[in-house]
């Protein structure tokens, strides 16, 4: 089979021919002769990426589930019997696709269930972006899916025991396979609890190890894969969880024959040396369904005894694989539904905005959802950050994608009570993360990393870009020259009032920020975790989105333009500085 493989890391492409150990098959497909092959498919973090168009941008895309289709189907052609195929969560948010069926056609089955049925997944793991739908979602998913939903670290609160299985046996070829499914327990750090009510999630680690130490004693399967939705290293690291530990199982716990992970959107392959003197292959294949994760294990059946003796991998790009007719004609109902929903006309915009001024100074997109977000709740204080990097809404028309592109997730509108001080802490954060500490006129005003260019969710900032918070309703600059924690200073209200550190404050910002998200709140603000719901004093029923397109469609036209209420100083150093960068990261 001819493939393109994607290099970890790299953008870079390579054409190789990849040639699949012959399975022997005496009669049967339950009777081994030597060797058999098993190929196990991953995809992880489809984000809504269904159809191979971009309902958002209103343009065909490279990545989609109908492209997964085709290779599936090539798959399934030379190795009818040994091609397991799994999917690592996160596939319920990101293209109006999924928004349409689970906020909208709830009366309908899920085209996220009927799509992962069609292609015939073996079993799926649970993301966080998947219970960020809430339960009236997620639960109606699972019930009309056809292969089990796997979460070994989802505890229902009220037995104490898995609210998903744990994991599932899958036979191919007289070859048993585990399948260990586990999610980031960082989800409390991010969604408020009635999205998860009656859950609490459990370490990660120590809960690979107990499924994985059961699994080899009950089960006795010839091979162990761990399908994990939590990234490679890093994250939040709080005293009762780590977001991501991938790479921490794979070194520490031998007994996992390959680990498939996702969530950090993140391209990987890497071979992990275990404290047994062995490694373990990881492979993430990132998001958007543009790459799928391919394992190829050979299990020798010598005397009635079966032993893994190969093992390879790849990233596989299926970007030039063409879409299955099959599946677009069986979904073609629904490809129709959505582009009606999609073209509903919202309002009318007068000029161009885009995320790109976002990093810069007050911009005109940032402060249209600032400004809005006060509107909506009165609040005192908004802060808000880019969500998209680099996206642009163009003058004219507004019509419901584009307000999947002036807010990227579904949260809900929080306003919480916080003093100045805690407001200006939560700033220098903020900036502390997005800002260099510049010492002459030549550097750089961005805090950027090299070796973050291709991160999907960095974009070459040495941080991740959504948790870039700015303020409206305070005047205030930020001072280049200052070090990390001391660059803020807030002159006053932009309604001419003085800005109290002392006094109490009503800020309106959303809810993945509210329940800890970015930790600015917690780390930079001051704020005791356990106690930020006690300062939520407004959270909306529906979502952000929901209430933006709302004042949009009531006010009919609006002309965003930048607050110009905070500013980077020195602002001769910043301006030139800001050139450079802006030409640097957006080749401008």
């Amino acid at each position: 089979m001819n493939k393109t493989v994607l290099l970890a890391g790299s953008l870079l492409y390579i054409n190789i021919n990849a040639t699949n150990a012959q399975t022997t098959v005496n009669g049967n497909n339950n009777n081994m002769n030597e060797s058999t092959e098993i190929r196990i498919i991953q995809t992880s973090d489809v984000h809504g990426c269904i159809f191979p168009y971009d309902f958002i941008e209103r343009k065909e895309t490279n990545g989609s589930l109908a492209r997964v289709a085709s290779y599936i189907k090539k798959a399934r052609k030379e190795s009818p019997e040994g091609v397991i195929l799994l999917d690592n969560g996160d596939f319920l948010q990101g293209q109006p696709t999924c928004y349409f069926y689970n906020y909208m056609a709830t009366g309908e089955r899920n085209i996220a269930a009927d799509a992962i049925n069609y292609i015939g997944y073996d079993a799926v793991a649970m993301g966080n972006h998947d219970i960020e739908t809430g339960h009236a979602v997620y639960d109606k998913w699972i019930n009309e899916l056809g292969c089990p939903v796997l979460g070994a670290n989802i505890i229902e609160t009220a037995t104490g025991k898995p609210y998903l299985k744990p994991y599932t046996i899958i036979d191919r070829n007289g070859i048993r396979t585990a399948v260990i499914g586990l999610i980031t327990p960082a989800i409390p750090h991010w969604l408020n609890e009635s999205l998860w009510s009656g859950l609490r999630f459990e370490k990660l680690y120590e809960t690979a190890e107990y499924w994985l130490n059961h699994v080899m004693e009950k089960e006795k399967p010839d091979i162990v894969i761990g399908l994990f939705h939590s990234g490679w290293d890093g994250g939040i690291k709080t005293r009762d969880y780590t977001e991501d530990e991938a790479e921490k199982v794979a070194r520490n716990l031998p007994g996992f024959d390959a680990i498939l992970y996702g969530h950090d959107h993140t391209i990987r392959k890497e071979w992990v040396g275990n404290i047994s003197g062995d490694s373990t292959l990881c492979l993430n294949p990132a998001n958007n369904a543009m790459a799928v994760a391919e394992l190829r294990i050979t299990v020798e059946n010598k005397g009635g005894k079966k032993t893994v003796c190969h093992i390879d991998g790849d990233i596989v790009d299926i970007r030039n694989e063409k879409p299955d007719a099959g599946f677009l004609e069986t979904f073609s109902k629904q490809y129709e539904k959505i582009t009606e929903f999609v073209n509903k006309p919202i309002g009318y915009i007068t000029q161009d905005i885009t995320t790109r001024d976002c990093f810069f100074g007050s911009s005109a997109f940032t402060d249209l959802i600032h400004n809005l977000q006060l509107k909506i709740t009165e609040a005192d204080i908004s802060l808000c950050a880019p969500l998209s990097f680099d996206i642009t809404v163009n003058r004219g028309e507004l019509k419901m994608s584009d307000m999947f592109k002036l807010y990227k997730y579904e949260n809900q509108i929080c306003v919480l009570k916080m003093t100045g001080s805690e407001i200006r802490k939560h700033l220098e954060m903020s900036y502390g993360q997005w800002v260099n500490t510049m010492s002459s006129e030549n550097d750089h005003i961005m805090l950027l990393d090299k070796k973050k260019t291709n991160d999907n969710q960095r974009f070459g900032f040495k941080n991740l870009t959504f948790n870039f918070d700015s303020a409206a309703g305070i005047d205030y600059e930020v001072d280049v020259t200052r070090p990390a924690g001391s660059r803020v200073t807030i002159k006053r209200m932009s309604n001419g009032r003085k800005f109290d550190e002392k006094k109490w404050y009503k800020v309106v910002t959303n809810s993945y920020r509210a329940n800890g998200g970015g930790e600015l709140l917690t780390n930079g603000a001051g704020i005791d975790k356990d106690s930020l719901k006690t300062r939520i004093i407004y959270e909306s029923t529906g979502d952000q989105r929901f209430y933006l397109t709302k004042a949009i469609s009531e006010m009919k036209v609006i002309s965003p333009k930048p607050n110009n209420n905070w500013k980077f100083v020195p602002e001769t150093w910043a301006a030139k500085a800001i050139e450079r960068d802006r030409k640097l990261i957006f080749k401008e």
